[in-house]
């Protein structure tokens, strides 16, 4: 199965990312996407990629905690430009969140907007987060659907979805895959997956959002990729899968949106 959305911590020795590498082999996990949001982060990621080619791609992006601090998108198209051919999957993580810094919504929705033309540019899929800003997400979504000229199952993913059946449906109309993490386990999520049951199957993606979110039973522990397993029993319960059947699917799907084979 593929871990679609994992950060690795900016000081994780060598060691410790070769060790990650390995469990996550172990339980299954073969290949994952590392994920940036911001300088440091972006650096890790792509430092994962280079050190595993094989087994991990990056993706790179300001998050909206970055939103009205003057940075550059071009920095993020000199990033992805200047790695090795194929390192870099996706642009991401970026989006809005309006939970704990509602003050910073228009300059949130300014830096997702111009990283959203960076990825129609370089016809990369994007990696998007939303809280507390369903309307604001899908309007820009909405405008970037319109303009897209690349692939239409590779646009992106709503990544760590808890969202509504109704925002769900605004996204898979756009053409946006829906990732779900460890957060899918817990026990007062029935709701959530009440929704997941209902994504089409060739939407459908799967990630632990290390080093948050840890599923149960895992609870307590930093999260990382080998508890992925987890999330696809529960989404394979829920959607009356074998696990081996929802692991291909949503493998499959990451790949193709990921451009990965």
């Amino acid at each position: 199965m593929i871990d679609t959305h994992v950060h690795f911590q900016t000081a994780m020795s060598p060691d410790d990312m070769a060790g990650m590498v390995e469990r996550a082999r172990t339980a299954g996990v073969d290949r994952l996407i590392a994920v940036g949001c911001e300088p440091d982060a972006n650096a890790a990621a792509l430092r994962a990629a280079s050190a595993y080619p094989e087994f991990i791609k990056a993706a790179v992006a300001y998050d909206r905690s970055l939103a009205g601090s003057g940075v550059r998108v071009e920095t993020i198209r000199e990033l992805i430009l200047s790695a090795p051919a194929g390192h870099v999957a996706a642009i991401g993580e970026l989006g809005l969140d309006f939970h704990y810094t509602p003050e910073t919504a228009e300059a949130q929705q300014t830096l997702m907007a111009a990283q959203l033309t960076l990825a129609r540019e370089l016809r990369l899929p994007v990696i998007v987060h939303s809280r507390e800003a369903d309307r604001e997400t899908v309007a820009l979504l909405s405008t970037h659907a319109r303009q897209w000229s690349g692939a239409p199952d590779r646009i992106g993913v709503l990544h760590c979805f808890t969202g509504t059946e109704f925002l769900a449906r605004q996204l898979l109309d756009l053409g946006f895959m829906i990732s779900f993490s460890g957060i899918v386990t817990f026990r007062n999520a029935d709701p959530l997956r009440e929704v997941a049951r209902g994504i089409p199957v060739d939407r459908l993606l799967i990630e632990t959002d290390t080093p948050y979110l840890t599923p149960v039973p895992y609870r307590g522990k930093p999260n990382e990729p080998c508890y992925l397993p987890a999330v696809a029993a529960v989404l394979a319960k829920v959607r009356g899968l074998p696990v081996a059947e929802l692991a291909a699917t949503t493998s499959a799907n990451a790949r193709r949106l990921f451009a990965w084979e």
